[in-house]
């Protein structure tokens, strides 16, 4: 009697815990995943070593950017004396003619000055030695800082230094090389501006979908246009 007491005293107990695990499975089973899905990404239990101070980051506050402050050019590399008389060398050089903008219409110092920044170091040098001086043949001669010289003024400063030159060799003489190189520079940034295009393009004179400024030399963008036109009209 006993003896089957405690048989079924066993059975019942085993009976309990069948019971018990049968009604934890469906908690603990995983949800049925569609044909294609990717298997969940593990998650750590915790922070692991290359996350340690991330979770105190906070981000920076984003702040509004107006668009007129990011567009607007400030002379970065020319000291105040040196773009003041870069502006009036580029002036003088490159004026407005037949309705063309000059070179400040055009932003030409502005350009320059990010270009030069940009440069070598030795076009840097003769740039910033080459300005200088210009400043200084007009306190010699006038009195007067060159950015305040008359249109008269400035041409007996410059004048005597122009020479005509062939490309890639200009004159070796380092205040005539930077004022020769220096004028190359102003007319092919002026006319290569946006400024210059738009005139270009009211007069008929570009097509209006190029696009393209600031090119060192002005591309034909006709060119393949013109030979396709030339080789169907024979």
């Amino acid at each position: 009697m006993r003896r089957r007491d405690f048989v079924k005293g066993i059975l019942a107990a085993s009976a309990a815990v069948k019971s018990a695990m049968g009604q934890q499975a469906p908690a603990s089973a995983a949800a049925p995943v569609a044909p294609g899905t990717p298997p969940p990404v593990a998650t750590a239990p915790g922070p692991v070593p290359w996350m340690r101070g991330l979770l105190d980051a906070k981000p920076l506050p984003m702040t509004p950017l107006v668009a007129d402050a990011v567009a607007a050019s400030e002379g970065r590399f020319f000291n105040p004396l040196q773009t003041a008389t870069l502006r009036r060398f580029a002036e003088v050089l490159m004026p407005p003619l037949k309705g063309y903008p000059g070179a400040l219409d055009a932003g030409t110092p502005e350009f320059l000055d990010f270009l030069i920044g940009t440069s070598p170091r030795e076009r840097q040098q003769m740039y910033t030695e080459g300005l200088d001086k210009l400043d200084a043949e007009a306190q010699r001669l006038f009195g007067i800082p060159f950015g305040q010289t008359g249109n008269w003024q400035a041409d007996q400063v410059i004048r005597p230094w122009l020479r005509s030159w062939v490309n890639d060799h200009p004159p070796a003489q380092p205040f005539t090389r930077f004022i020769n190189v220096a004028h190359s520079d102003i007319r092919t940034a002026t006319i290569n501006s946006q400024a210059w295009s738009a005139v270009a393009v009211a007069a008929g004179k570009h097509s209006p979908d190029t696009g393209l400024f600031w090119y060192p030399v002005d591309p034909d963008l006709r060119r393949e246009t013109r030979t396709e036109l030339e080789r169907k009209h024979g």
